[in-house]
Formats: C-alpha cells, sequence, structure tokens
C-alpha cells in the first residue's frame, strides 16, 4: 500500500475520538464524536476520508473496544441522530454518568479507586477550544501539505502534554489521566488511541487486512550482566543491553510508528524522545524544552538509565511479521558491531599502534576477533500469532466468532487434544463472552469480536515464544588462544595472533592491553585482557557519553562512578558534613596535615553520592576535604607502604572527628537487587497457583467506576449470569500491557532515583522495569530496602494517611493505594504486586565478581527459600564468617531496623547478643514465645545502662518471628537474625548520631522504646 495511506488511517484512527471525551460525554450537545475530533478531521483531510479507511478504523476500534473493556448488560433504546432522525441503538443506557461530577481512576492492578478531585480543580468551559488549539499546533507540514507520518508521530507524542503545567492545579496534570470509558476508567484515552492506530495501522499495511500478536526478546542477559569487575561494569551490562533493545524495537516504530509497540510503553522514554526529535522537523525541537535529557550534563541524564527491557509485544501486519523479526535481528547484530569497530578503532588509538582505519582491513587481527567473536550475538527469538485464526460469519458486523482454528492451534503448547479448549478458552469469562446471550429481562451482551480473544492470542504468542527459545542453535567458533581475562570464554583482542599464544602474556608490556592500561586505567587494569563483548562493554560508558553528547547538545558529560570504598564512608563523610554545618569545624592544623599528605600520595578527588554532593553545596572547602578522603587511603594502599598507610588512616579519621583509638573508619558497603516476582504470569494473566487469583488482577466488577459498579450489583441480583461474569477475574488486555509498562518506566526512571540517591545516599547502578541494583552505605540498607519495595507497589504504611491534595505540595515522594506522587506528577505502581529482593554487606577490598556470586544467590533464596516476597541479606566479613538472613517483608524487616537501632545506643553493650548466643544453642526446641521471649528481654535489657519499658515488647514480638519458622531452623533462624542486627548496628556503621538524631543517651532508642516499639 502507499506509506501515506498507513499513516493516514493511524491517523485517522487516532481522531475517531477526542482526547476531552470524559470531559464533554454527555454535557456536549455535539455529541463527543462531533466536537474535536470532527473539526480536526476537516483540517487534516479536507477532500474528505475514503469509505474504505473509516471501515478499518471503525473494525480496529471494534477490537481496540471489545480487548481492553468488560462487556455491559446492553438494551435497546431509541434516541435522534445528528440530523434529528429517531434511531434505535443498544446502549447501557443505565451505567451512563458524568465523569467530570466524580472524577474517578480505577488502578487497573488492585482496583483501587482515587478521587481525582484535587487534580480537577481547572477550569474546563472551554476545553475543546483548548484542545483543537493544541493538536492543531501538533500538525507537522512540508511545502504546506500535511505531513502525514511525523503528524501521527507528533499526536502520539505531545497529544498527552497539553502544556498547561505551571501549576500543580492546572489541567495539565489532568490531561495524562483522562480515562478511554468514564464507565471504567482503569486505561486513558491515550492507551485507547494506541491500541485503534496500532490495529487499523496492521490492517491496512496487510494486503488481507490481517493483524498479528509478535512477541520478541533479545539477550542473554543474566550471563551479560553478571561478567563484570567493577559498578562500572554493571551498569554498562545492562544498560548496553537495554540500547540494543532500542534498536530493535526502533524497526517497528520506523514500519508502523511507536504506537504499536504494546508492551514496553514507549512514551516520554528518553531515548525514544531522541529518536523523535531526530525524525521531527528542526522546528519541533523546542516541543522537547523541559525535558531532563535535553539539559542534564552529568550522569544523572535520564537517557543513563536502562529504560528498556529485552523483549517486545507488537501489533503489526500479519503478513510483515517474519521479514520485521529478520530486520531486527539483522539491525541489533549490526549495530553492535558497529559499536565493536569503533572499540578497536579507540583501543588502537589510545595504545598509539595507528590511528583509526578501515574496519574491513582484515591485516589488524583485533578487528578480525571482533567480528568472529560477535556472530550470532544477540541471540533473537521471536513469535507471531495472526488474529485470522479467529474467523468471524459476519465480518462486516465483526460477529460470531469461531474459535476453532485457534484452539487447534494452542492444543499442542497446553498439552491437550485439540478439540479440547484451553487457556482463556477454558475460562468461565469466555464461556459467559464466546456467544450472544439474550436474558429473561431483555438484556443482551456485546456479541464478541476477535478483539475479546486478545488474552488467547497473546498467550499463545508467549508459549510459542517459550518453544522458540528452547531450541539455542549457535555457530561454533575457534579460540585456541589465551582467554578473555573476565569470561574465560574468547581469545582476548590483539594486532599480533602470536601473542595470544605465548605465556606469561600477563606481564608483558607489548600488548595492546598493556599499552592500554598504561594510557587509560580506567578501561583496563594492569595484566588485564578482554575479549569482545567485555572490551565493548568497558568502553561503553565512553561511547555512550559522547551519543548523549550529541543528543543534549552538551558540551561535555560529567560521568561520575562511586567506588565501593567512597560508598562505604558515605555515611560518616555524611555526619562530618552535618556537624560542619552545625559550627563544629575541622581545626586548620588538622586540615594542613591533610592536605600535605594528599600532595605526598598524590591523591585525586573522587566522586561521592549526589545526596552528599547536594549537601555539600557551594561549599568549596567542605568539598575539597569530602573528596579527598576516599582517594588519600586509596593512594595509600596503592603505594604498599605500611606506614603511609596507618598515617592517612589516623590523619582521615582525625578530619572525621573519630581520632579516639576504639574508633574506626567504616570498611564495608551494600549491594541490593530487586526483581518483580512472577513478571511473567502477570503479564500473561496466569494465576500464581491452581484457583489462586493472580496478586495484582481484579476482577470486571472491581475495574468500573463506583457508580457503575454499583448499578452493575444491582442487575446482577436479579441476574446470577451477570454477577458471575462480573466477580471473574478480568481477562488480560492491552491497557493491562501499557499499564505494567508505563509503572514500570515510571518506577525505573522517577521512582528508584528518588529513592536511592535522593532519600538515600546511595547509587544506582541499574533500573529497568522491575530490576533494580543499586550501592548504599551498610547504614541505609534496610530502611532504603524497605522504601524501594513500597514504592515499587505504590504503598508504603507510612504514607497512608498523607492527603493526597495535601501532598502535591510536598517535595518528596508520596506512595499511596498504588499510586504515587512526586513533585506534582501522578504515577501508577504495581499495585498488588510484589518483589523479592538479595542484599549483600561486604568488605570494599573483596572481589566484585564473588561479591555480585554472593548477591545473585541471596535474591534467589529470596524467591525460593522466602517464598517470594522476601528479602534475602548475606553479610560477608573480612575474616571469613559469612552470615545468611532470609526473612518475609513488613514486620521482620520493620523489627529488624528497631533492633540495630536499639544496639547502635551508646547506652547498649554488645553484650546484650553475645549472652543470647550463648543460651541459644541450648534452647529446647519446643520453646514457645513467653520463654524465648523473656529470655531475650532481660539479656535486653540486662545490657542497657538506662531502663527501657519498650524493649520486653520489642522481645516478645521477635520472639515470635523464630516461632513461627520450621522447628528445625527456628533456633538457627533467631541467631542469624541477632547476628546481622548487631553488624549493622556496630559503630563505624550507624553511630549514635544517626540512631538517635543526637548524641544525648536519655534521649536514644533505648528511652524512646518506652511509647513502645
Amino acid at each position: 500500500m502507499p506509506d501515506n495511506d498507513l499513516w493516514q488511517t493511524k491517523l485517522h484512527a487516532r481522531l475517531h475520538d477526542p482526547a476531552e471525551k470524559a470531559l464533554v460525554l454527555l454535557s456536549d450537545p455535539a455529541g463527543h464524536e462531533g466536537g474535536t475530533s470532527l473539526a480536526l478531521r476537516s483540517v487534516l483531510f479536507k477532500n474528505g476520508i475514503p469509505a474504505g479507511m473509516s471501515l478499518l478504523v471503525q473494525r480496529a476500534d471494534w477490537w481496540a473496544s471489545a480487548a481492553d473493556r468488560p462487556q455491559w448488560p446492553m438494551e435497546e433504546v431509541t434516541v435522534p441522530d445528528r440530523n434529528g432522525q429517531l434511531r434505535t441503538r443498544t446502549v447501557a443506557k443505565w451505567a451512563q454518568m458524568r465523569w467530570t461530577e466524580q472524577p474517578t481512576l480505577i488502578h487497573p492492578l488492585n482496583g483501587k479507586a482515587l478521587d481525582l478531585g484535587f487534580l480537577a480543580d481547572a477550569d474546563i468551559h472551554d476545553i475543546k477550544d483548548r484542545s483543537r488549539a493544541h493538536f492543531e499546533r501538533l500538525v507537522v507540514r512540508k511545502d504546506g501539505e500535511v505531513d502525514w507520518r511525523r503528524t501521527l508521530l507528533a499526536f502520539w507524542r505531545f497529544g498527552p502534554d497539553l502544556g498547561e503545567e505551571k501549576d500543580n492545579g492546572s489541567l495539565g496534570k489532568l490531561w495524562p489521566l483522562l480515562p478511554a470509558d468514564t464507565r471504567v476508567p482503569d486505561h486513558s484515552i491515550w492507551d485507547h488511541l494506541d491500541m485503534v492506530s496500532a490495529f487499523a495501522g496492521a490492517f491496512a499495511a496487510d494486503p488481507d487486512g490481517d493483524a498479528a500478536l509478535l512477541a520478541l526478546s533479545i539477550g542473554p542477559v543474566q550471563s551479560f550482566i553478571a561478567a563484570a569487575r567493577s559498578t562500572s561494569d554493571l551498569w554498562a551490562g545492562s544498560h548496553l543491553l537495554a540500547r540494543l533493545s532500542w534498536e530493535a524495537v526502533k524497526v517497528v516504530c520506523e514500519r508502523l510508528g511507536p504506537d504499536a509497540i504494546l508492551f514496553p510503553r514507549l512514551r516520554n522514554i528518553p531515548q525514544v524522545d531522541v529518536w523523535l526529535r531526530d525524525e521531527l522537523p528542526s522546528e519541533c525541537g523546542d516541543w522537547f524544552n523541559g525535558c531532563e535529557w535535553t539539559s542534564k550534563e552529568t550522569d544523572a541524564n535520564p537517557l543513563f538509565s536502562a529504560a528498556l527491557p529485552n523483549r517486545f509485544v507488537a501489533i503489526v501486519p500479519a503478513s510483515a511479521a517474519k521479514a520485521i523479526a529478520g530486520e531486527v535481528e539483522a539491525r541489533v547484530r549490526d549495530w553492535l558491531k558497529s559499536c565493536g569497530t569503533k572499540v578497536i578503532a579507540r583501543l588502537l588509538e589510545t595504545a598509539s599502534l595507528r590511528r583509526p582505519i578501515d574496519p574491513r582491513d582484515e591485516t589488524v587481527y583485533a578487528y578480525r576477533q571482533m567480528g568472529e567473536q560477535l556472530e550470532g550475538f544477540p541471540e533473537v527469538h521471536w513469535a507471531a500469532v495472526p488474529f485470522s485464526l479467529i474467523r468471524q460469519g459476519d465480518a462486516k458486523r465483526q460477529t460470531d466468532v469461531d474459535t476453532s482454528m485457534l484452539s487447534e492451534a494452542m492444543a499442542p503448547f497446553f498439552g491437550v487434544d485439540a478439540t479440547q479448549p484451553s487457556g482463556f478458552l477454558d475460562s468461565p469469562a469466555w464461556q459467559v463472552l464466546r456467544k450472544s446471550r439474550t436474558w429473561h429481562d431483555g438484556t443482551t451482551f456485546f456479541t464478541p469480536n476477535p478483539g475479546v480473544l486478545y488474552p488467547a492470542v497473546y498467550d499463545l504468542a508467549e508459549r510459542v515464544l517459550a518453544a522458540a527459545k528452547a531450541v539455542r542453535p549457535f555457530t561454533q567458533t575457534r579460540q585456541r588462544g589465551w582467554r578473555c581475562s573476565l569470561t574465560g570464554e574468547t581469545e582476548w583482542l590483539t594486532t599480533d595472533e602470536t601473542q595470544i599464544e605465548e605465556r606469561p602474556y600477563r606481564t608483558r608490556q607489548d600488548t595492546l592491553w598493556a599499552k592500554v592500561a598504561k594510557a587509560r586505567p580506567a578501561w583496563a587494569k594492569a595484566g588485564e585482557h578482554l575479549g569482545a563483548l567485555p572490551a565493548i562493554k568497558r568502553l561503553w560508558p565512553t561511547l555512550f557519553a559522547k551519543e548523549v553528547e550529541g543528543a543534549a547538545d552538551a558540551g561535555g558529560i560529567d560521568r561520575f562512578v562511586v567506588s565501593t570504598h567512597t560508598m562505604a564512608l558515605a555515611k560518616q563523610i555524611e555526619e562530618r558534613v552535618q556537624r560542619v554545618k552545625h559550627g563544629e569545624p575541622i581545626s586548620e592544623n588538622h586540615l594542613a596535615e591533610f592536605e600535605s599528605a594528599v600532595s605526598e600520595l598524590q591523591a585525586s578527588p573522587v566522586a561521592l553520592p549526589r545526596k552528599l554532593m547536594r549537601m555539600i553545596g557551594d561549599d568549596r572547602g567542605t568539598a575539597r576535604w569530602a573528596k579527598r578522603l576516599p582517594g588519600l587511603l586509596d593512594a595509600a594502599t596503592d603505594s604498599g607502604d605500611e606506614e603511609k598507610q596507618r598515617r592517612a588512616e589516623k590523619l582521615v579519621k582525625t578530619v572525621l572527628g573519630r581520632a579516639e583509638e576504639k574508633s574506626r573508619i567504616e570498611t564495608y558497603y551494600a549491594l541490593l537487587l530487586m526483581d518483580g516476582d512472577h513478571m511473567g504470569r502477570i503479564l500473561s494473566g496466569g494465576d500464581d497457583e491452581e484457583g489462586v487469583k493472580p496478586s495484582c488482577a481484579i476482577s470486571y466488577l472491581d475495574s468500573f467506576h463506583p457508580q457503575v459498579r454499583r448499578g452493575f450489583e444491582a442487575r446482577a441480583g436479579d441476574n446470577p449470569d451477570i454477577g458471575e461474569y462480573a466477580n471473574q477475574t478480568r481477562a488480560m488486555s492491552p491497557n493491562r500491557h501499557l499499564a505494567i509498562s508505563a509503572a514500570l518506566n515510571d518506577f525505573a526512571l522517577y521512582v528508584v532515583p528518588e529513592v536511592v540517591e535522593n532519600e538515600y545516599l546511595g547509587r544506582v547502578l541499574y533500573a529497568g522495569g522491575d530490576d533494580v541494583m543499586a550501592m548504599l552505605p551498610v547504614a541505609d540498607l534496610l530502611p532504603a530496602m524497605r522504601r524501594l519495595r513500597c514504592a515499587y507497589t505504590g504503598h508504603d504504611p507510612h504514607d497512608a494517611s498523607v492527603d493526597w491534595k495535601a501532598a502535591r505540595h510536598l517535595g518528596k515522594l508520596v506512595c499511596k493505594d498504588g499510586f504515587t506522587l512526586l513533585r506534582g506528577r501522578l504515577m501508577r505502581m504495581m499495585g498488588g504486586a510484589t518483589a523479592s529482593c538479595g542484599a549483600i554487606v561486604a568488605h570494599h577490598q573483596a572481589p566484585l565478581t564473588a561479591v555480585m556470586r554472593e548477591l545473585r544467590e541471596a535474591e534467589q533464596r529470596a524467591k525460593n527459600d522466602g517464598g517470594r516476597d522476601a528479602f534475602s541479606l548475606t553479610v560477608v566479613k573480612r575474616s571469613g564468617g559469612v552470615l545468611h538472613l532470609t526473612a518475609d517483608w513488613g514486620e521482620p524487616l520493620e523489627l529488624l531496623l528497631r533492633l540495630r537501632d536499639f544496639l547502635a545506643s551508646p547506652s547498649v553493650s554488645r553484650r546484650a547478643i553475645y549472652n543470647s548466643l550463648v543460651w541459644l544453642k541450648d534452647l529446647p526446641g519446643n520453646a514457645d514465645v513467653e520463654m524465648l521471649g523473656s529470655l531475650l528481654a532481660y539479656q535486653f535489657t540486662r545490657q542497657s545502662r538506662i531502663h527501657a519499658i519498650g524493649v520486653p515488647a520489642l522481645a516478645r514480638r521477635i520472639a515470635s518471628l523464630a516461632v513461627s519458622h520450621p522447628v528445625k531452623d527456628r533456633g538457627g533462624w533467631l541467631e542469624r537474625y541477632l547476628e546481622v542486627a548487631e553488624f549493622l548496628a556496630r559503630e563505624t556503621r550507624l553511630g549514635p548520631a544517626d540512631a538517635t538524631g543526637n548524641d544525648d543517651e536519655t534521649d536514644g532508642p533505648v528511652a524512646r522504646m518506652a511509647a513502645g516499639p
């Protein structure tokens, strides 16, 4: 078909409903279809709209509506049309409502109703004029004619951005949240328009008017990310994979538009915005003003977030699915090879071997190695399921659905006979929806069309994709020389192929990597020799920083990597900075001595956590010593001189105000790895267990507006069949995919950095969807874990009493009822979904590969031993001892925090734990809560210098947790619980100022327990 026809069809689809539909429904005399949409169509389609195009859009609207919205009990009514003629229509008149009188949003993952009154206080009397002006501004023209493709891109990206956000009460805050259907306000008008446009585009681009669901993934994921020797490697692996994912998704965006992608949701993703800015005319560049990625000149720029998952789901023309998948595979591999070429050129230039040359010159062995080692990477797996498996008896009316072909295709993947229904086709909801039905009172349901069967088509696509992944074809390559230092799988890159067979290569000074290590230590450490993929990962931060400079029009990107040693010291530096700000300066003599040592050892400044830098502000003197404290210790260690090391440690302690003999410098840091539970089942809508509703699934009834819900329940009382349907778990829908993707995007791009780097002293290593890895000071680990888990679901018990209207003026993150509000921006989170977290506390000199192995094992313990929705903490002591603690979120973590704070008080002796551990060895297996609680309370109170009423209650609650564990591990779990709390409470990682808020031990945690734990 002509290219313009595709974009015209999609644009017509985006105009079939006005954006302001919810605000004018039942109040506009012209009807919602006769307002802004009609006016815009007259502007764009001056010569009229072809009848065939209108039929495609109408079919797309029917399918999208059926896929996204519940079915309604309908009845026939006679109403006048626009010309005053009486027409008989089948409508759900009983469910009609004015949304503006009760502007409610339903969370699609937990069914919570949110009254948007706190955002809906703007004047909307001229809403149609403002909406029309908004969209007319987005029309892109070329030589006086409408540029259909670019206008479609502008409508998709900026339609939800009204540009009226000067104050928190403006319509601009409400505009992107407006629902598609006021009766089921759990998905926005923008989601509906995206879906209609996706279907219409697929219909228009296919010779037979057939659409298919394409599911595609690239990988491998874990092994690629896990190969890391530094925190920079960890970030680079995850971010490079996300960048590859964008190259894959971009193929569909270029051919069919970004609204063809159902998962992930692409709107507002910075990497997508960069592409859009290049696609749109230069005069449209101002539309992106205000986006953070255009202005931030550090790696706080959102472009540095790994915001895209390694898979996507799209609606494509059925006939083009295979070609699109093939183009994706070629595109991602060619793009990675181009990165490899740049890496080799930079390595050669850095090693001063030769200037960048033509990569086709195979006389340079490293180029040949790069090409061979990248062959077949990444793996690309895909599956496509056409909607033509669903046949229709009446194509014009989209009725009489026949699922026999679909059922036959599903049978092998569900292990059933072809004659048996499976998956969604075997669900109670489909038994109600599969055919037209009229009840005794004359009520009917919409007759189903293929859109209703989106859950079955998606489920089949996922199962076919899983089968494709199970077949792992590979090309065998010959690797004859010494292997990569990081992976041990491929040869290390060299310009002289004889070197990879000689030994000892690590001590040679004439290899490519030896010269690179000398010139650019950040790219390779002494003795390190890397293969193709590790080399690309190692140089990716440099390559991407250049890419961001071009995208953001920045003069240079200041990228910082917080070392493990710096993170270990961060809490103590923060405490000292606070004391300086409160009038306790560092003496000039101590600073002079410190500066002398810095100069002698040539210690370089280091990067500090963002929260700490904001706290320091413009105080250059404080910034100077704070940035050089870890650098001095690192330089002294690198010198190998024990006397210099002792002197440096003494000076650092003096500057930190910890010069006492017993004080020590913190040497431990923490890593956390959080992952959403059952994400595959959540996306497919499958049960967690047989007959158990998924944790973030809601019923059809739960998705209704409260007013409509009451009317539905009244009708269901007279008709049990309607009630049975209403209480079924709502089937998977495109809206659900968009809601999940939007929640994961907002969580990764906005919420995770806010928690880790603004509320705490951490550093986000990567945040992509439901996966989070962050580095933190040990003192911040437990509260940051708790906060991230609450933010993931969008509900923090500490925020339960916060009023939404007041919250919009707060500068902090508020999490409540499945939503988050951050500086006036309302975001859906994952509702009833759960997450598991692994965490590790390790010495800053411990090898990162070993630490990462322990961290991933901790995450698996949380999911397996903890049964998911749990955390598992590993403490790796410098002395060699290892502690493992696995527990549920909620009370176990809250009590661990309280016990840690109690033990951190200077009025409590560490013997409170040591003595308890001694008698726990002889504890009988049948000890009850009273016995355990009284023994713990006795030891805790005995080792406290002041009396605390709350201690017995704390001890009893801890005892209750222990007793709830299996008898065989009851004592062991309690021992680990107490040991972990004691380790986290030691002075070097949680000093008195952190535990109590001041140094007065009469007002510490022990005294405050009088109010109860």
